[in-house]
């Protein structure tokens, strides 16, 4: 997969000046929105980073900034987690990102691109599927949390692409909107800082060059989170999600077709 912009550029100026930073840059931006409490975007995140940047290369450039919207999520929503769901799901999760680790270190970036691409259109699925249920009692039992973490471990160290998984155990629960921001806001703080090492010391994804590249997008991320709290206690999300999944979409498609 062409990279848009390359991380090994040096100039600063240069980055900002090439037209598809703009897209990553509105990733940002919606990165921001998204850890301020307003769900189900990552998808759309994910997707328009992998296309300015490359599939393996822009999960290192993606990681700093989740960090910043986690602090900020843990200190804005801290009062409301719930350290019982946590403590069920974190084991579970950091088992799959352990497979994540191995699995991502030892493939091509085609076989990358595609294996991100094919997780991005089956959360679509997920996620489209679950807002079409009428029905939406979902199974307790440990095996459920067990399953859901191990998924959401695996793809969120491959791709950052835990959040349909994680929301689906959430809403499991029947978390009130406060409670599953606040405990979701924790439980993703704890795995990014556990995915760190992994993408400075093995997979290498996390350098000086990328971090460059996140440090010019944290001001937009900023400005997400800021848009985000004025947002979150307003907006009506059903046509807005439908959209959302529309888009998200034809981005995957367009990762495996490029």
């Amino acid at each position: 997969m062409r990279k848009f912009i390359s991380i090994e550029t040096t100039s600063f100026l240069e980055i900002v000046l090439h037209p598809t930073f703009y897209l990553a840059a509105i990733a940002a931006f919606l990165l921001g929105v998204s850890k301020s409490g307003i769900k189900g975007i990552a998808v759309l995140i994910v997707t328009s980073l992998v296309l300015v940047y490359g599939a393996r290369a822009s999960t290192g450039i993606l990681m700093p900034l989740l960090l910043m919207g986690d602090v900020f999520a843990i200190i804005y929503y801290n009062r409301f987690c719930q350290w019982k769901y946590i403590l069920k799901m974190i084991p579970w999760m950091i088992f799959g990102v352990l497979i994540g680790v191995f699995y991502g270190y030892n493939i091509n970036e085609n076989s990358f691109r595609l294996g991100m691409a094919v997780i991005i259109l089956f959360s679509v699925i997920l996620m489209y599927s679950w807002d079409r249920k009428k029905n939406k009692t979902v199974p307790t039992h440990w095996s459920f949390a067990g399953a859901l973490g191990i998924t959401a471990g695996f793809t969120t160290m491959v791709g950052n692409l835990a959040g349909a998984f994680t929301n689906l155990y959430f809403l499991a629960q029947k978390l009130p909107k406060n409670e599953f921001i606040g405990t979701a806001a924790w439980l993703y703080f704890l795995i990014n800082v556990f995915k760190l090492p992994f993408h400075v010391f093995v997979w290498e994804t996390v350098q000086l060059d990328s971090l460059k590249i996140s440090l010019l997008l944290a001001p937009f991320v900023a400005l997400g989170l800021y848009v985000g709290v004025k947002l979150v206690k307003k907006i009506k999300e059903n046509a807005y999600r439908k959209l959302i999944l529309l888009f998200t979409a034809l981005g995957a498609l367009i990762i495996i077709f490029q």
